[in-house]
């Protein structure tokens, strides 16, 4: 391309501030437009656009390739008579494109020379609108810097991009890259604005050429003023459509000259009363289209991908959930399940001679962990609850006689648990009993159940052959379902019950009755009172005097017991009537929901304060009586430990039937 190429634009006019003799020829030269820097101005209807499209059709003419920045859809009109490229966002443009497209629509302009019109306002959503300019702007410069290839970038409405008051943002900053370095890769630009006041100044006063149509409002002719003179500041209110002062780098006189009229269709025109007929525009190849249109629907494949994607995670999402609700409830059954084998289990080994309640827990832990019972226990003699609880051989019970009893070998805890499963297996997929009458069912291992009767105590199966019809299960030990404990069998023979551990309790409770919030009923101070009777219902023959007064520790843990939450209170109570069990087995009984935060939430507040220990495999256990041994430093005996435990456990929130 020849440096010496010009095209014709305008002709002098006759006025004030203009030289030259008028109607004479004003060309400018093709190198200077299509690299350097321009800026075209006036008010709106002064003619600005019309310049802009003037030097459009005539660098078209030429050969020359450019990218019109259309902010208000008024350049489609160029189509009448140019094969130009029509992108946007409407079915108006020849594609619809997004910043998918920018690198390609670059390709096009720069390697291919294909002229193009980036329509932005048909973009609903600026932000998408300003995100595709500044990567079609970026991949521009970036070509231009390989190619060398002169081609001048049209950007209307520039003060919206790169304002003199205000933050620049994406599409400013590389604009104005583009302004100060593009002219040594070939990439010019021209900006268009109908307020000079509003744009950067740096950008304006550092243009190669400037177009001043009329401008009116003071800002702007203020910058007129400052650019120019006063002269052109005060002609420049009086100019005619089309006329403008055309100031350039390559000439050192300040022209006023009238541009020539477009050739195409105005589309930018003010719509007036006459019918609109829109012009015949001419089409694009279909290959520039095809090529857009490729990586159009590998865009909408993507999305596709996308949006199945996320269908497919919301399903799993879905499942996951009715998994995990499938789970808790298999949980709960479970428990449940584990609950009632424990409460037959109990009921079956409850009926041993001398069974303690302390027992029937240490049996129910050792199944839970998978160890068998103590051989002493195996063979039905009573095991003490409490290390220092010590019997001397001449007072112990005599124990059972398998020989003189005809009973055979006591049944296993493995053979007891199988015995339970047997039973489960009427129960149905959800958790209820099965329609099968209970006396029909027979379980392996049944028939021992009679080892562990004795003299005068009628047990389920003891008649030999495995019916269970006749046992209660509504007296069966179920806490989780609130059933009551089941008395223990008689022992004697003489329909009196067997005094269990739980009697020194039982004993203090007598003094809570008509409390409403479970404490003693009687006059503040006398906890002596209470204490005397609890240690007297731990050895009638043998209650110790306590001849001083509660200790401090004993009082200061009460209290401590009294001012937990009544929910904590039941769950400690079961601990201390059930105990080992799982915080949610407790928090369940205390009249929890069974969440598991929820649970654990007050389990920690128990343990945290001492009243329960972790006795392995998720199960807790009361310690209040290690915990009443460490508060007094070792210095009360074994019988006064127990009494004031069972002073304190009258201060748990015992369930209704416990």
């Amino acid at each position: 391309m020849s440096d010496e190429r010009t095209i014709t634009v305008a002709e002098v006019s006759d006025g004030p501030g203009g030289t030259g003799d008028p109607g004479t020829d004003v060309s400018l030269p093709v190198v200077e437009l299509l690299t350097g820097r321009g800026f075209v101005t006036g008010k709106s209807g002064s003619g600005k656009s019309n310049t802009a499209s003037v030097v459009a059709e005539n660098l078209l003419d030429a050969g020359f390739g450019l990218l019109i920045v259309d902010i208000d859809g008024e350049y489609y009109g160029l189509k009448e008579e140019y094969e130009i490229l029509h992108v946007g966002a409407d079915e108006e443009c020849d594609i619809q494109v997004t910043t998918e497209h920018a690198e390609k629509i670059a390709n096009l302009a720069l390697e291919q020379n294909v002229p193009i019109i980036l329509d932005i306002s048909s973009f609903l959503d600026d932000e998408e609108a300003e995100a595709l300019l500044t990567e079609v702007s970026k991949h521009l410069f970036a070509k231009a810097k390989k190619l060398k290839q002169p081609f001048l970038l049209l950007v209307e409405e520039v003060h919206e991009w790169i304002p003199e008051n205000g933050s620049v943002g994406e599409v400013g900053k590389m604009l104005i890259k583009i302004g100060k370095r593009g002219r040594k890769h070939g990439l010019g630009m021209v900006g268009i604005s109908q307020r000079p006041a509003d744009v950067k100044k740096d950008y304006i006063t550092q243009c190669d050429w400037l177009v001043w149509h009329r401008l009116t409002w003071n800002n702007d002719t203020k910058v007129v003023r400052r650019v120019l003179d006063g002269e052109y500041a005060d002609a420049v209110e009086d100019l005619g459509d089309g006329e403008a002062f055309l100031m350039t780098d390559w000439s050192e006189s300040i022209r006023r000259v009238q541009f020539h009229r477009k050739q195409t269709f105005d589309a930018g025109a003010t719509p007036g009363l006459d019918d609109f007929e829109r012009p015949e525009l001419k089409s694009v190849s279909d290959d520039l289209v095809s090529e857009l249109q490729a990586i159009s629907e590998q865009e909408r494949q993507r999305e596709n991908a996308i949006a199945e994607l996320r269908e497919e995670i919301e399903k799993k999402n879905s499942r996951i959930a009715e998994l995990e609700t499938e789970l808790q409830d298999a949980r709960d059954l479970s428990r449940m399940a584990d609950q009632f084998v424990d409460a037959l289990l109990d009921q079956v080994e409850g009926a041993s001679p001398g069974r303690t309640e302390a027992e029937r827990m240490r049996a129910r832990r050792q199944r839970r962990e998978g160890q068998a019972p103590p051989a002493s226990e195996q063979d039905g003699e009573r095991v003490a609850s409490d290390p220092g609880d010590e019997t001397d051989p001449a007072d112990a019970e005599p124990t059972t006689d398998d020989s003189e009893t005809g009973v055979g070998e006591e049944t296993s805890s493995a053979e007891a648990e199988e015995a339970a499963e047997a039973f489960a297996a009427v129960m149905g997929e959800d958790g209820d009993a099965a329609d099968t009458d209970p006396g029909d069912v027979e379980t392996a291992g049944a028939e021992t159940a009679d080892t562990d009767a004795t003299d005068g105590v009628e047990q389920p199966g003891s008649n030999g052959d495995g019916d269970l019809s006749a046992f209660d299960f509504s007296d069966a030990d179920m806490p989780a379902f609130g059933f009551e404990t089941p008395e223990l069998a008689d022992t004697n023979g003489d329909g009196a019950a067997a005094e269990t551990d739980g009697t020194a309790a039982d004993g203090v409770a007598t003094a809570t009755d008509g409390s409403e919030d479970g404490r003693a009923n009687q006059p503040q101070g006398s906890d002596d009172d209470a204490i005397a009777e609890a240690v007297g219902a731990v050895d009638e023959a043998e209650a110790p005097t306590v001849d001083s007064p509660t200790p401090p520790a004993v009082s200061s843990l009460r209290s401590e017991i009294r001012n937990l939450d009544a929910k904590a209170r039941r769950m400690l109570a079961y601990y201390d009537d059930q105990g080992p069990a799982t915080p949610l087995d407790a928090h369940f009984v205390a009249g929890g929901t069974g969440d598991r935060t929820d649970a654990y939430a007050y389990n920690r507040t128990l343990r945290t304060a001492g009243l329960i220990e972790h006795v392995g495999r998720g199960n807790y256990d009361i310690c209040l009586r290690q915990r009443l041994d460490e508060a007094t430093n070792g210095r009360l005996e074994d019988r006064e430990l127990d009494a004031f435990r069972a002073l304190l456990a009258t201060s748990f929130e015992r369930s209704e039937g416990s």
